[in-house]
């Protein structure tokens, strides 16, 4: 039986899964200090984050 797949999100994606409280230049800056969940580049240049990395990065900052 195949995996689920794991979904890619977009940071407008992320940051409204975030509430849509968090402006986008502090998102890129927690990635930038090695705060944020990890991120994918893709070939294009565009960034992604995998959805379980999201929930997992979550989960880290709550306990």
């Amino acid at each position: 039986m195949p995996e689920p797949i794991d979904d890619l999100l977009t940071i407008p994606e992320v940051l409204a899964r975030l509430g849509g409280k968090i402006h986008r230049s502090s998102f890129h800056r927690w990635r930038a200090t090695g705060r944020g969940p990890r991120a994918t580049r893709l070939p294009n240049g565009q960034v992604r984050i995998r959805c379980s990395d999201l929930e997992q990065w979550l989960d880290g900052l709550t306990g």
